[in-house]
């Protein structure tokens, strides 16, 4: 019984982180798979949203919900002032041009936030109905770890709602199929671009706040986790929403027991495992391959 126990909490501790992850990495997926740019800067959209969130919630004593829509708006809004200004102009340089820039912009995140908050990591204080122990029936768990494999669900299940079922995800996804024909049949692409970049930065930043209680945030998030949301997205498949899911919550699961059994050294397995899939399915789990 004691085993089975500790199998579900390492499990359901695994999805949670997952959860966070996919929340970050899907608007990094839709962009890449849309755009074609290589946005490594994703990750500093998830930092700065979640400062937001965070303070707001700290400082300003906005309720849970105010806090992480006032993080969606200010990410957003932030995002597409840097996409009018900066990003465009650089949609058809080369990569590595790309990644040149949005590392930079990484560390122009990193130096403002330091200097405006300070190095010191922040802390989310949950709100009481999502602090303590649920009780599962066959045990009790975190409250706050099942609220987020949760919101990952119905967040996963709306994106893809939105993408296969209304007109706006009909013009994503032939834009992503063919940009030419898509802005052929008059389809504002332009304007596709700075909606999606606003949603996916957005996105991100409800993951920072929603994951600070459990992969924290200071100054250095977004390059400590980089790598991560890189995988979630190449592992899952460019533009697949599902994909990053299935790849986020495998992530999730696999670091979460690593970091218990192996905590030095444990994450080899999952880049080797991360080569080897790719190896394997270059596309990702649920991309599409190339013609």
């Amino acid at each position: 019984m004691d085993f089975a126990a500790d199998f579900a909490g390492i499990f359901l501790g695994g999805l949670a982180a997952g959860t966070v992850l996919f929340i970050v990495s899907v608007g990094l997926s839709v962009t890449m798979g849309l755009m074609g740019f290589v946005n490594l800067a994703h990750g500093a959209f998830a930092m700065f949203g979640g400062y937001v969130i965070v303070l707001a919630m700290n400082r300003a004593h906005f309720g849970f919900a105010a806090a992480l829509a006032v993080g969606f708006v200010a990410t957003a809004a932030l995002s597409v002032l840097l996409e009018r200004l900066l990003y465009r102009r650089l949609y058809r340089a080369g990569e590595l041009d790309q990644v040149l820039f949005t590392i930079g912009l990484i560390f122009i995140f990193i130096a403002g936030i330091t200097i405006v908050v300070g190095p010191e990591g922040q802390t989310l204080e949950l709100p009481p109905a999502l602090g303590g122990q649920l009780n599962l029936g066959f045990m009790q768990y975190r409250t706050y770890s099942i609220f987020l494999i949760v919101v990952g669900f119905l967040i996963v299940i709306g994106i893809w709602l939105v993408f296969e079922r209304t007109r706006i995800g009909a013009q994503i996804r032939a834009t992503v199929d063919n940009r030419r024909m898509a802005e052929s049949l008059g389809i504002n692409v332009d304007r596709l671009f700075t909606i999606t970049f606003a949603f996916g930065s957005g996105m991100a930043a409800i993951g920072g706040g929603l994951g600070a209680e459990f992969l924290g945030l200071d100054p250095q998030y977004a390059l400590k986790y980089l790598v991560y949301f890189l995988i979630a997205v190449s592992v899952g498949g460019l533009g697949s929403v599902v994909g990053v899911y299935y790849a986020s919550l495998l992530i999730g699961v696999l670091d979460f027991t690593l970091k218990l059994y192996l905590p030095k050294g444990g994450t080899i397995f999952i880049y080797a495992l991360t080569i080897l899939l790719l190896l394997w399915r270059p596309q990702g789990l649920l991309g599409r391959k190339e013609t």
